[in-house]
Order: structure tokens, then sequence, then C-alpha cells
């Protein structure tokens, strides 16, 4: 199949010929006719399938000819990079057209928003912006015929449902819905049930990662991640490294102390101005940073080929989520790898893991790593956790005994 296939206005396909492309992935070739017809769609495919296309190309097609200078597309994204990435794809596919797409998303001006918005035919937008601007009426979606609601699994993850379902009140209820997830917990099923009408459901690919990709796990006591973390950059063959952390502020701790250890890294998370969010990616891209620290929330959107290692200094909350994030090494038939640091705590998490990678993940050992260091006995807190420990009457401490490996993790 060709994408002339499809029969797309000659602007359309114009802009498809520019591009470069000559043969749609699954997703598209399954997805691109049943939007054309009309139908709602519940589309099942993982990142980097090529699912951006499958909804723009036919949203462009739809658009074309009549009718400029109203929304009559939105496309609802969880994050500023993904936004800008749906953006970057219609601008790209769209040249040809006189369509204009407009991102709308926090942490930037709201009134240069504003004024691009009297004139937009697609808006892409994250949940929180998008509410703002309809509180304050700068957004005029009555004449809306197209809702995608893309990474509709990170919605649920970063809380936005409410946000999501508070949106929906605003727009016309004839309509063309599409959503795009990953995964199908079952709040998002429930959210499917309720927006999309007799929906055609496609889905490529099986929740795995790719076979280009080897995994392995690292035991370790809570105190000495970092420790394990500079010891496993010096001794690997590391060309760029990915590393998830749990939260924004281990994300910027991290960041630090790999800059003091002489690595060219940086943070990616919440806390950050955009402009210093996108210097990070296009250091991250261009090779200026070697390493990248992220939370899942700020990783979303990131699309980089050439990403050797994932790093997952904390395990992730779900193994749907471990997919995700080892999905941005082992692309494009490259090799990758994946390591992950694991606590006793993690135990439930690792089978989860290893029931949907198929295969028991193997556990590595350092034999030049100290596993027995003990942690700091700061006043009054765990050295194990760090967190405060409640004092026992009646109760006499005891020494602090350096915990086996074995015992931390079995």
């Amino acid at each position: 199949m060709k994408f002339k296939t499809f029969n797309f206005h000659p602007s359309v396909a114009a802009g498809v010929a520019a591009a470069g492309y000559e043969t749609p992935t699954p997703i598209q070739a399954r997805a691109i006719p049943q939007v054309i017809n009309g139908r709602d769609v519940m589309g099942l495919a993982q990142t980097g399938t090529g699912k951006t296309a499958a909804f723009v190309l036919p949203i462009l097609n739809r658009l074309v000819g009549s009718k400029y200078g109203c929304v009559r597309a939105l496309i609802i994204a969880p994050t500023r990079e993904l936004a800008e990435q749906i953006h970057q794809a219609i601008e790209t596919l769209g040249r040809k057209t006189r369509i204009r797409s407009v991102t709308v998303y926090g942490g930037v001006g709201i009134n240069p928003q504003i004024q691009k918005l009297k004139h937009a035919d697609i808006v892409v937008a994250c949940p929180g912006r998008l509410l703002d601007h309809i509180g304050r009426h700068s957004i005029d979606l009555s004449q809306l015929e197209v809702l995608v609601i893309d990474e509709a699994d990170q919605m649920f993850d970063m809380g936005f449902i409410p946000d999501i379902r508070r949106i929906l009140k605003h727009l016309p209820v004839k309509r063309q819905t599409l959503l795009f997830s990953a995964t199908m917990p079952p709040e998002i099923r429930h959210l499917a049930g309720d927006i999309l009408r007799d929906p055609a459901t496609v889905q490529v690919g099986i929740t795995a990662p790719a076979d280009t990709v080897s995994h392995a796990l690292y035991p370790v006591a809570p105190h000495l991640k970092t420790a394990l973390l500079l010891k496993l950059l010096g001794k690997t063959n590391t060309k760029s490294v990915l590393v998830f952390t749990r939260t924004k502020h281990r994300a910027k701790s991290l960041e630090k102390k790999l800059v003091s250890a002489g690595y060219r890294s940086a943070s990616l998370q919440g806390n950050l101005s955009q402009t210093r969010r996108q210097a990070a990616m296009d250091g991250f891209r261009d090779g200026t940073f070697q390493i990248l620290m992220a939370t899942d929330i700020a990783a979303r959107g990131i699309d980089v080929n050439q990403i050797s290692h994932v790093i997952n200094y904390d395990i992730p909350s779900t193994p749907e989520a471990y997919i995700h994030r080892i999905g941005r090494t082992g692309r494009a038939t490259r090799s990758g790898e994946a390591f992950t640091l694991v606590t006793g705590e993690d135990k439930d998490t690792v089978r989860a893991i290893n029931r949907i990678i198929g295969s028991e993940i193997k556990e590595r050992i350092l034999s030049t790593f100290d596993y027995g260091s003990p942690a700091p006995n700061r006043k009054g807190r765990s050295p194990w956790t760090g967190k405060p420990q409640r004092k026992l009457s009646g109760v006499k401490k005891s020494r602090n005994k350096t915990t086996s490996l074995s015992k931390v993790f079995i």
C-alpha cells in the first residue's frame, strides 16, 4: 500500500510527498481510512508507530479548502513536548495547505496564544492551559468538528481525566472523536465508552518491548543508588543515556551530582520554563548533553533515535510504564540496553514486569562496587530511607548494621 491509495486532496498529498512519506505504517494503514470515513476511532499503539500522522493527515484532508480561520479540530496532549511534536507534524504535512495550527500550553505567555487563536484552524493543547482559555472565552470551540485525545493513558497517570471531562462539556456533541492510547487501563476504557460512538478499534503491535533491547536488574540498597549509577556510567560504553526518576526533585538533584562528577548532563522536569525544557531537549538531541534525567511525565514527547541506554534510577510504578520508558532505546533496528536499579520494596513490580516481558530479567552485580557501605546516619532519620524515625518508648536503640545485598532484595 502507498499513501496515494488514500486519495488525499492534492494539497495534502503534496505535503506527504514533500515529507518523504511513501508507505504507511500499520497504524496509518488501518486508522486513516476509518477517520476519513468519519468513524470515531479507538487506537491502541505504542509511541514511535506513526500514530500522529494517522490522525493528522485525515484531519488536514477534512479541513483543507473551506472555512478557514475558526477552530475545527482540537488535539489534546498530556505534555508540552508532545504538543509541539504534533504541531510540527501538522506544519510539515500541511505545508501546502492554508491550515493554521496553534499550540496552547502553560509555562509561556498567554497573550500571544490569545492572538493566534483568533485565526487558528487546529489547536494542539495541554488540558490546564486549554481550560484557562475556555474560562477567559479566548477560544471559540462552537465550530469544532474533530476531537483527538492523544496518549490517553498518560493523561490518566497525570491526573488529567477530570480536566478532560470538564473540557468535553464545552464541545459540540456532534463531532468525530479519536482516542489514542498505548495501554487501556479500566479508567480509559470508561472514558472511551462515554465519549466514543460506535468506534472502530485499531490496534497494532503488542504491549511488549522491542527485541532489540536487552534488560538487566541491579539490586541495591536505596542509599547506594546514586553511587551505583555513577559506577555503571563509568563502566558502560554509553553514548546517549536517558535516566528516569520518580520525582522532579530527584531528577534535578541527580543532574547536579552527575555534572559534579564530570558528565554532560541535564534534567527535564516540570519546574523548568519552556525555554529551558527546549534547551535540554535540543542539547540531548545534538549531543551537547550525554545524559538526560527525566520523570515519566516530562519524558513524553522525547523522540531521540540514538539513545543507547535507558536507566531506571527509580523503578516505574506499572509494567506498562516500564514498556514506555525502555521504548526510548533500541529504536529503528538499533540495539539498546535497559538497566533498572531495584530495592527490596520493588519485588512485586519486578514480578509484574517479568510477566509482561514474558521472561525473567537477570540480576547483575558489579564486583567492584561496595554494596556494604553504610548509610549516613542523619540525626533522627532512618539510615535506609532517610525518613524521620519514630521514637519508641521503652525500646533500646540497636546499633546500625549493614544489611547484606540478599536481605535488601530478597
